[in-house]
């Protein structure tokens, strides 16, 4: 299938991002995902469960669900650069990690997942048609009973990220995306220091897909 040419520059810019930025120089630089980890924790998921680390980028999730003790790793993003980093970082580890170049919209899951965690690509969705995409996509990809995480920008967040456009969510907003697949958890609020001292206040959301 031809690429659309909005999926290809947007490959490309994050291809560039990663190609050009330090991890510690990017807004999302996070050593300790302290939330996302809590609410893994939450999930009380076996250690063979698959989980599934959506535009992950090079961030440090993979290594914390590593130290963990879980076996069943997949990290994906579109930006084959930011993988081949978080694949250096890990060194031998990364061998135990299933890595997968890929734009979201485009994912076309061969595996179930027990968890879906995005703390990223989700708010870079900014229309109607991707955001049904996305939510169609993940109900797909996991288990029946499965757990879907979503750490996006607040109604108070970025209204621009990495020079991209990005979509704010308040409560009732992210439960009315996922509401057709998905029962809420629980949702909270958070306050992320990016390294310019900036602050962006995100939405943490947890759900369980339906029966």
């Amino acid at each position: 299938m031809n690429k659309e040419p909005e999926d290809l520059k947007r490959k490309a810019h994050w291809e560039t991002v990663y190609q050009t930025k330090e991890l510690k120089d990017v807004s999302w630089f996070q050593p300790n995902p302290a939330t996302s980890l809590e609410f893994v924790k939450q999930s009380n998921l076996p250690k063979s469960a698959a989980i599934i680390d959506i535009g992950a980028g090079d961030s440090f999730l993979v290594d914390h669900l590593l130290d963990m003790g879980y076996t069943n790793v997949s990290v994906l993003d579109i930006s084959a650069s930011a993988l081949e980093r978080a694949k250096k970082r890990l060194g031998k580890r990364s061998h135990h990690v299933k890595w997968i170049v890929s734009d979201i919209l485009d994912f076309n899951p061969t595996e179930r997942y027990d968890l879906w965690h995005d703390r990223a690509a989700f708010h870079f969705l900014t229309n109607n048609v991707q955001i049904a995409n996305y939510e169609s996509i993940a109900a797909r990809a996991l288990t029946e009973d499965g757990n879907l995480i979503i750490g996006t920008f607040s109604e108070i967040g970025p209204k621009k990220c990495s020079g991209l456009d990005t979509k704010q969510y308040n409560e009732v907003e992210m439960n009315a995306v996922f509401d057709k697949d998905f029962t809420k958890i629980k949702c909270i609020s958070e306050n992320h220091k990016t390294p310019s001292d900036s602050i962006q206040n995100f939405l943490f959301c947890s759900f369980k897909k339906k029966k």
